[in-house]
C-alpha cells in the first residue's frame, strides 16, 4: 500500500493544535487553569515551545496515518472521517491516560475536564483539517 503523506496538512494542523492551545489556557480559561494547578506568571521558555511545536507536529502525524487507516477500513472520508478520528483518538487515548494521571496525582477533576475539553477540540479540529486535505 502506498501511502501518501501531505506534509503541508500534517504541520498546518500542529500549528492548529498549538495556536489552540495557547487560546485556551492563555486567553480563554487562563485564570481558571492557575486556580486549578495553583500555577501563576508562566511564561514559556524557547525550549518550552519548541517541545509544545514537536510535540504537535507527532501527533498530526500520527493522526494523520489513523484517520487514513481509519478511512480505508471504514469507508468514510472528509471532515466526518477526520471528526471520527480525532474523537476516536481523543476517547481510545487521550481519556484514559489523563484519567489515570488525575487519579494517582489527585489533581482537581475541573482540571481534568478543563484538559479533556481542550484535547477533543484539539483532535476534532486536527482531524478536520488532515482529512479535508487527503
Amino acid at each position: 500500500m502506498d501511502v501518501h503523506l501531505n506534509f503541508l496538512a500534517v504541520v498546518v494542523a500542529a500549528a492548529a493544535n498549538y495556536i489552540l492551545a495557547t487560546l485556551w489556557y492563555a486567553v480563554l480559561f487562563g485564570k481558571v487553569w492557575q486556580k486549578l494547578t495553583g500555577i501563576t506568571g508562566m511564561k514559556p521558555g524557547p525550549g518550552t515551545i519548541v517541545m509544545s511545536l514537536a510535540g504537535s507536529f507527532i501527533m498530526s502525524y500520527v493522526l494523520w496515518h489513523s484517520i487514513l487507516f481509519g478511512n480505508a477500513y471504514v469507508k468514510m472520508s472528509g471532515p466526518a472521517g477526520g471528526l471520527m478520528g480525532g474523537f476516536f483518538g481523543w476517547l481510545g487515548y487521550i481519556v484514559p491516560v489523563t484519567l489515570m494521571t488525575k487519579l494517582y496525582e489527585k489533581k482537581p477533576w475541573g482540571l481534568w475536564m478543563l484538559d479533556n475539553a481542550f484535547w477533543l477540540i484539539s483532535l476534532l479540529v486536527m482531524g478536520v483539517i488532515l482529512s479535508s486535505w487527503m
